[in-house]
């Protein structure tokens, strides 16, 4: 199965395979998003498609955010840059397209068992188990294949990226099955507040030890590169890899602070999450000394442009988040709207905004030539922009709104009329967001498939 390392040219078959998944995914997740925005502006929307109603298309948009964009997103730019790092060969070329392969297999099986109503009904964890297996799976192909390219280096020296990147992909294996109780095939679950304990330990680790180091992984291959600047610290970046997994695994408890989970089990995860000042900032430190004088050289570069947005969307994301564990803050915060802007302003403007940027930082290397359209790229960027920020500021404002309402006394439905402007503007905004997608699916497959762009030599 191992490929021999040798001088020739690599065909990067696998990254380009993920690089191609993760734009037809990202445009398939955008139009569920879309039609569950068309819900909230109008309820009896599209009404009579039973298997298209919000409770499904919901479910179906978050999933596939997760595992049809974002994290193959992450993974096409590991798939170069880690062989690139140890100065070897990928372990398999063939299984990593198999894992593609099987990757866009799963999840139509996964959209159409929502569809069909197979769902656990448990956020985050909705996908049938059929579909756990077939994740759990696809997670051991990729570990198996980075591991035995980590085994087969060259390089002695491990850079922080692979750390992050092995990390992701070992923790997230072991998450994934604990989360989803994949022991208990017919419900998905245990019983009453254990099963919340643990669904909140999968929920908030599938961001935190999966998408962010594979996001911090590919900014700290993508920026030192793009901007040709060594990187300030490998000390601060193996201070920020190990505080991010001791502190991060314990907070997902924060969402249950109003039921009766352990007292001392609430108190680690605000202790916690609050804490995470320091795995953030000891990131940003890094790799923003390391690119300080630089922004001209970033502007110019489009992967590296959407790279360090990206950890600027991470600096947000982490000052709310921490603020939101607070009791007295969560009391305004949780359970409406607040959360629902925060979740984008992290998966979709960090780790997703991150994800294009090192698809694009790779594409040009992995095929030879430039990208099909610069324009299209930085026209993807500006609608993505403006899409994501103005998602958090209007979903903020209507969390506050609710979040207050309701602390107040007010009922649900006495809300409804004066947020529904909002709704309105938030699915205005999601067609900048729906149309960065399709822009950037074809983009990237013009890149690979019929570019007329020249042979460079960009490796």
């Amino acid at each position: 199965m191992a490929s021999s390392a040798n001088n020739d040219r690599p065909n990067h078959r696998t990254a380009r395979a993920f690089c191609l998944t993760s734009a037809f995914w990202f445009a398939a997740a955008a139009s569920f998003g879309m039609i569950g925005a068309g819900y909230l502006i109008a309820p009896d929307f599209m009404a009579n498609i039973g298997w298209l109603h919000f409770g499904k298309a919901r479910p179906m948009h978050v999933n596939l955010m997760l595992f049809g964009f974002v994290t193959p997103g992450l993974l096409a730019a590991a798939f170069y840059y880690v062989p690139k790092l140890l100065r070897t060969a990928l372990y398999s070329e063939k299984l990593g397209v198999f894992t593609a392969i099987l990757w866009n297999i799963t999840l139509p099986i996964g959209v159409v068992g929502l569809a069909q109503g197979r769902s656990q009904g448990r956020e985050y964890a909705e996908w049938p188990w059929s579909v756990d297996m077939l994740i759990v799976v696809l997670f051991a192909l990729v570990i198996f294949n980075l591991v035995m390219t980590v085994r087969r280096r060259l390089e002695p020296i491990i850079y922080v990226s692979i750390w992050y990147v092995c990390a992701a992909v070992i923790l997230t294996g072991t998450t994934y099955c604990i989360g989803n109780v994949i022991w208990k095939p017919s419900t998905g679950a245990l019983l009453g507040i254990p099963d919340a304990i643990l669904l909140w330990f999968y929920g908030h680790n599938v961001f935190g030890l999966l998408l962010t180091p594979l996001g911090l992984g590919v900014a700290y291959y993508v920026l030192p590169l793009a901007t040709r600047s060594p990187l300030y610290s490998h000390t601060l970046s193996l201070i920020g890899f190990w505080s991010l997994i001791v502190v991060y695994t314990h907070i997902g408890t924060h969402h249950l602070l109003q039921v009766p989970v352990p007292t001392w089990l609430k108190t680690i995860a605000i202790v916690d999450s609050v804490a995470m000042v320091i795995p953030v900032m000891v990131f940003l430190i890094n790799i923003w000394y390391t690119v300080q004088g630089k922004l001209g050289t970033i502007h110019a570069d489009i992967g590296a442009k959407f790279v360090f947005t990206g950890t600027i969307y991470y600096f947000f994301v982490n000052i709310q988040g921490s603020m939101m564990a607070l009791p007295q803050v969560q009391r305004v915060t949780h359970f409406n709207n607040w959360v629902v802007g925060h979740a984008h302003i992290g998966v979709l403007g960090f780790a997703g905004v991150v994800a294009i940027g090192g698809i694009y930082y790779v594409l040009p290397k992995i095929t030879g030539r430039p990208l099909y359209s610069r324009f299209l790229a930085d026209l993807q960027y500006w609608l993505l922009l403006i899409g994501v920020t103005g998602f958090a500021v209007v979903l903020t404002i209507v969390g506050l709104i609710q979040g207050n309402a309701w602390l107040n006394g007010e009922t649900v439905y006495r809300v409804l009329p004066e947020i529904h402007l909002y709704y309105i503007l938030r699915a205005s905004l999601g067609v900048f967001i729906i149309s960065g997608a399709y822009i950037g699916l074809y983009n990237i497959f013009r890149t690979l498939y019929f570019n007329p762009g020249a042979a460079t030599a960009c490796e």
